[in-house]
Order: C-alpha cells, then sequence, then structure tokens
C-alpha cells in the first residue's frame, strides 16, 4: 500500500512543482469563495459608513439624539473634544466673539502651507535669496500667487490678532479665572509680530535690510540685554554682546542676519507659537469655554417663578 504522505497515486514522490500547483489552486478557490464576501462588505459600506470598522474606530459611540449620546461621542473623539461638549449659545454668535480667534488660527495654517512650499524654491544666502524671489515671481508657475498668499496672509493675521484681543478686553473676557490664558494671548501676539518682523528681511531687499537696520538698532536701547539702554553697562554689554549683537550674528545686517532670521522664521518662533495656541485652545476649554454674555432665556424655557404675584 503507497505511503500518503509525499506520494502520489502510484506510490511515486510529487514533485515542487505539483506541490505548487496545489498551493496555488487552493488559494485560487479561496480567492473565489473570500472575493464575493468582502465585495458585499464593502458595498454594505459605501451605502452606510457607520457599520465600518474604520467608522467605529474613529467614533466610538453612536451619535443617537440623546444628551448622554451626544456627549459621549465628543469627549470620546480626540477631534471631537477640542470643542466643549456644551456651549454657551450666545458666546459663538458672530456678532459677540467676531470670529477673530478662529480666523487667526486658519490663517495660521494658510501661513505653514505656503511657507512650507516657498521652502522649496528658497535658499537663505546673499547670493541666491534675491534671486531666488525673482525666480518665483516671474518663472515658477503661480510662484506670484504663492508669494502673495503668503504675505498677505501675515498682514491679516497681524490685524486678527489685534482685533481678537480688542474683542476679548470689550468684553471682559480677560478677568478672572481667564487672566492666566489672557498672558498666553499676549505672549502670542509678541511672537506673531516677531514672525512678520523675522520675515521682512528674507527677500533681502532693501525695504528688509533697512526694517531689520532699523529694528534691531531699537534692540540696543533694551534695559539690561542693550549696552545703550538702562543698567546694559552695569551688568558688562558691549555693541559685540548685547543682544543686538545676538539677533544678527554680528554688527551688521549680513549673511549671518539673514541665516538667523531664517531659522527664527521658519523654525524657532512657530514651534515656540504653536506650543502656546495649543495651551491657549486646552485652557479656552478649561476656563469654562467661550466667554459669551448672560445667557437668555427664552419665556418657554424659563422656570415659573414663586411669589404671591405668580402664585
Amino acid at each position: 500500500m503507497p505511503e500518503e504522505n509525499g506520494n502520489g497515486e502510484n506510490g511515486k514522490d510529487v514533485g515542487p512543482l505539483e506541490r505548487l500547483k496545489s498551493v496555488l489552486q487552493e488559494d485560487v478557490q479561496s480567492f473565489r469563495t473570500d472575493l464575493p464576501a468582502k465585495a458585499k462588505e464593502l458595498i454594505e459600506g459605501l451605502k452606510d459608513p457607520t457599520k465600518t470598522e474604520l467608522y467605529k474606530s474613529i467614533f466610538r459611540h453612536k451619535h443617537d439624539d440623546t444628551p448622554r449620546n451626544r456627549a459621549l461621542g465628543v469627549l470620546s473623539n480626540v477631534f471631537l473634544h477640542l470643542h466643549p461638549a456644551k456651549i454657551n449659545r450666545d458666546a459663538v454668535r458672530y456678532s459677540f466673539t467676531w470670529g477673530m480667534g478662529g480666523i487667526t488660527f486658519y490663517l495660521f495654517i494658510v501661513l505653514t502651507l505656503t511657507g512650507v512650499l516657498l521652502m522649496f524654491y528658497y535658499h537663505p544666502t546673499k547670493l541666491q535669496a534675491f534671486r531666488d524671489v525673482l525666480y518665483l515671481e516671474h518663472d515658477v508657475p503661480f510662484g506670484k500667487v504663492l508669494r502673495n498668499m503668503h504675505r498677505w496672509a501675515a498682514h491679516l493675521m497681524v490685524i486678527a490678532v489685534w482685533l481678537h484681543m480688542f474683542r476679548v478686553f470689550l468684553t471682559g473676557s480677560y478677568k478672572q479665572p481667564r487672566q492666566f490664558n489672557w498672558n498666553i494671548g499676549v505672549l502670542l501676539l509678541v511672537f506673531t509680530l516677531l514672525l512678520s518682523f523675522t520675515g521682512y528681511l528674507l527677500p533681502d531687499d532693501q525695504l528688509g535690510f533697512w526694517a531689520v537696520t532699523v529694528g534691531t538698532n531699537m534692540a540696543r536701547a533694551t534695559p539690561l540685554l542693550g549696552h545703550e539702554g538702562p543698567f546694559g553697562k552695569m551688568v558688562g554689554m558691549t555693541p559685540y554682546n548685547d543682544v543686538r549683537f545676538g539677533l544678527l550674528g554680528g554688527s551688521i545686517v549680513d549673511a549671518n542676519a539673514l541665516l538667523r532670521s531664517y531659522i527664527w522664521h521658519c523654525i524657532g518662533i512657530p514651534i515656540v507659537a504653536s506650543v502656546l495656541m495649543i495651551v491657549h485652545f486646552w485652557r479656552v476649554r478649561k476656563d469654562g469655554g467661550i466667554s459669551g454674555p448672560e445667557s437668555v432665556v427664552l419665556m418657554s424655557e424659563g422656570k415659573p417663578r414663586r411669589g404671591p404675584r405668580h402664585a
């Protein structure tokens, strides 16, 4: 009686080719069996995406029309968790908030995306910087549009930050318990202005050169840090070790100043500003959400008053 393991019907050994053929036949058979089931599952997922495993991995709770499930759906999702489960109805009116906080963050995203694209065509050197700007404007497809988007978004971001803080001040939203977040906002204003200032020098034109020259000359009068400022000489500040020398990397606006402005503009300040924005958004949540006026209670929502006139 021939052995079954490794032998054919006539007792001959099964070669590698026959074994490979057998395995392929099994794979094809399983593929024919599983393909209709997977196709059916895919079609069902397209009809109702909420039943797919991908959707369930992101949204862990059903969005049923109940307060509890709506709150769970928000709190258990990292993206929806950026917004509170409940908000003051009157605090989200554009007539009150002006939407300047969200607009500022949107402009920061536009600046980040356009800035990354501009970095593909820019070299922070004295020989190439201005030539790269000319090449970007005249030879790169849509290069001028890209640069103008970055430039105007920077101007609008400064305006939006000012209006946002103006609204916060007018509505008293800097008061308890939001004092800490107000200070974070002031720091974000400073870094926004520094982003615009450091970007001025990058085209390496006359406007940027003299703007940085005037700005860094003003830094010489900084208290304690500038050699011309109050108490500067008392702590040993000179033209070769003060804050101006550190900002420029030397005594004049040259290649070192251009490189340092590029690093601060593209890496240093955006990282610090991003961390502060994360803290700022988090504190908005922890301080009770967006500050708003006193809630308006409708007659249908108000509780009946107790008293002799309402007995």
